[in-house]
């Protein structure tokens, strides 16, 4: 098989999974035939991601496939807008490919995961759950492998459809349902930066290519990064993310920590020419990234749900990459959503292993889970130090990258925020391996007696510890698929950035390890945490949208039915009342007719003497 040919099934083997699970009704009924059947075809699909790989790194030609889909104008005009070919198909490079493993590796570690997480669940709802899983796959590989702008929306919003299933699974519980519905209108609207975005490129240049000279290369980039803070959940855009926990555990690692909020970053990422030429929009994502990154991270600290401090970590992660970009350190951004990937998705699922053995995602319903499920416990050890950016750990390589490109930007301010977020990382996941895996037994966790999760939830568990520990070493390989050269070297930034890291986590020790010290520092958190947790990004958004959209929808309401459909009444009204007022001239009477017929002559005949 080419290399053309591998990328090719990660394409269309889940979508045939999908369509005929969708279609096949007896087949998805079955439950554990159908999730078998795309657990298979996700570790294919990663395989064929792994040839792709083993090809470029051995540089290999990888070809291509461009389709004609539309024809734009005149293909034979002399202007500078002629006609062009708008093309479907498949780019692969090393940006593509290393997303394209990124990608399928995860999807297929979640989705062997969910065999054992989602037993439980009825055989309609377990072949639903996998029918879903197959089409995101082919969604996210869509627009992993687009080789333009266009394609990629039309993945991006498949994406976003699934991602609205995904979250909603348990539609039955109104929590789950309202999650669903926030984080589809939320990214939706996000979404309409992306289309006019694309309007604007294509008015522009007449065409939707990644790399090609834009006139208004503010406005296009502009719109396309609010696409990717909806994306991406950047604030003030972050709020439908942590609630998107409602969603099963599988189902947050998978779409809401490792690929699918990704997708922003990457959109960047292969957009990166065109943002070069928007030097406004790229300072503006730098201070937008470090305060997300900042303000999650505060958020974190005193967060209680095992799942919401893993998922305001998330949107704090997620900032880090975008204020990357926004310094135009492109290595920097991508190497850390790719470690980001593998270390977030391992914390999500061995955090899955932990709710699936005492019934509850509250840290304080934990404690001493490493002794009775050493693989869940010590692999999430191994993600939380990935993510704090321990020395040796794969976080630890790509945020000291982020940081060192901050600091040669001259972008002091928010290389502070991005510090100070770097100790606060390490304090609350320290805090909950301190209380849920080190910490004293709570009478919950009695009384649900602590069991090893099955092999088949600790396997992926520990194919994504792997990568955590070891992805780091791989940044030289990466930056020369850009064409750079990078070598790691421990400066005064990275030594500060780790001293802060270590400052954290001894805190977190302090304050929540066996001599629980600290009282007066633990009360002094809380009403930050209680100020930026409390729901005030949210209102805000509900203010404005009672208070301008309401309002305008209103003055719009109220012109469309005085004024468009008051004309319109007028026009009807005045034709009704000339037609009655006519109605007497034909009353069948053929005396009368006579009559007019010859006042018409006359006057006719009148009209032609005094004309002469």
């Amino acid at each position: 098989m080419t290399p053309l040919d591998y990328a090719l099934f990660t394409l269309l083997a889940p979508l045939g999974v999908a369509v005929v699970l969708a279609l096949w009704n007896g087949l998805r009924q079955t439950g554990k035939l159908a999730a078998w059947i795309s657990v298979a075809t996700a570790l294919l699909s990663a395989f064929a991601a792994a040839k792709l790989l083993g090809a470029h790194a051995a540089n290999e030609p990888l070809g291509g496939l461009s389709i004609p889909w539309l024809i734009h104008g005149d293909l034979q005009s002399a202007s500078p807008l002629r006609g062009s070919i708008i093309e479907l198909g498949v780019r692969l490079d090393g940006v593509s490919v290393s997303m394209l493993m990124v990608v399928t590796f995860v999807a297929a570690c979640v989705q062997l995961f969910s065999l054992g997480y989602m037993a439980d669940e009825s055989d309609a709802d377990y072949g639903r759950y996998f029918t879903w899983q197959s089409l995101f796959l082919f969604a996210m590989n869509s627009l992993v492998l687009a080789p333009n702008l266009l394609q990629l929306f039309l993945g991006w919003e498949l994406v976003g459809l699934v991602s609205y299933l995904l979250i909603g699974f348990y539609y039955k519980k109104p929590s789950a349902a309202r999650a669903a519905v926030k984080a589809f209108w939320v990214t939706k609207f996000a979404d309409i930066g992306l289309l006019l975005g694309l309007i604007v490129l294509f008015v522009d240049t007449g065409t939707f290519a990644w790399s090609v000279p834009v006139p208004h290369a503010e406005w296009v980039a502009g719109l396309l990064f609010f696409a990717v803070m909806g994306k991406s959940a950047q604030f003030p855009l972050h709020i439908w993310l942590p609630d998107a926990m409602e969603g099963p555990t599988p189902v947050s690692a998978l779409l809401h920590a490792a690929t699918m909020v990704a997708a922003g970053v990457f959109l960047v990422v292969r957009a990166s020419p065109l943002f070069v030429q928007a030097p406004d929009v790229g300072t503006l994502m730098v201070y937008v990234g470090s305060f997300t990154a900042l303000f999650a991270a505060v958020i974190a600290v005193t967060q209680n749900d095992i799942k919401k401090v893993l998922a305001y970590s998330t949107c704090s992660q997620l900032g880090y990459m975008v204020a990357a970009l926004g310094a135009g350190n492109i290595v920097g951004g991508f190497f850390h959503l790719t470690t980001h990937a593998f270390f977030k998705a391992l914390l999500f699922l061995a955090a899955g292993s932990f709710i699936h053995a005492v019934h509850s995602n509250d840290i304080r319903h934990m404690g001493g889970l490493l002794k009775p499920m050493k693989v869940s416990g010590w692999t999430f050890i191994i993600g939380a130090a990935a993510l704090a950016g321990l020395p040796g750990f794969a976080g630890f390589f790509s945020k000291d990258l982020i940081l060192e490109g901050m600091f040669e930007a001259g972008h002091l301010l928010p290389l502070i925020a991005l510090i100070v977020a770097a100790g606060l990382t390490a304090f609350y996941m320290g805090r909950v391996v301190f209380i849920a895996l080190l910490g004293e037994p709570s009478m919950h966790a009695h009384e649900h007696h602590p069991h090893p999760a099955p092999p088949v939830m600790q396997a992926p568990l520990i194919a994504l510890a792997v990568p955590a520990l070891l992805l780091g070493f791989g940044g030289p390989t990466m930056a020369a698929w850009y064409g750079q050269i990078y070598s790691f070297h421990l400066g005064a930034v990275g030594i500060t950035a780790s001293a802060m890291a270590l400052a954290g986590l001894a805190g977190a020790w302090f304050m929540f390890g066996p001599k629980q010290g600290g009282a007066g520092l633990k009360s002094a958190f809380e009403p930050g945490g209680r100020l930026a947790a409390s729901g005030a990004v949210d209102r805000a958004w509900i203010g404005a949208y009672k208070a301008i959209l309401l309002t305008l929808a209103s003055a719009i309401g109220w012109f469309d039915r005085y004024v468009i459909d008051g004309l319109i009444n007028v026009v009807g009204e005045t034709t009704l009342r000339l037609g009655q007022a006519l109605r007497p001239l034909q009353n069948g009477n053929v005396q009368h007719y006579l009559y007019a017929v010859a006042l018409g002559l006359l006057a006719l005949g009148t009209f032609g003497m005094f004309a002469q």
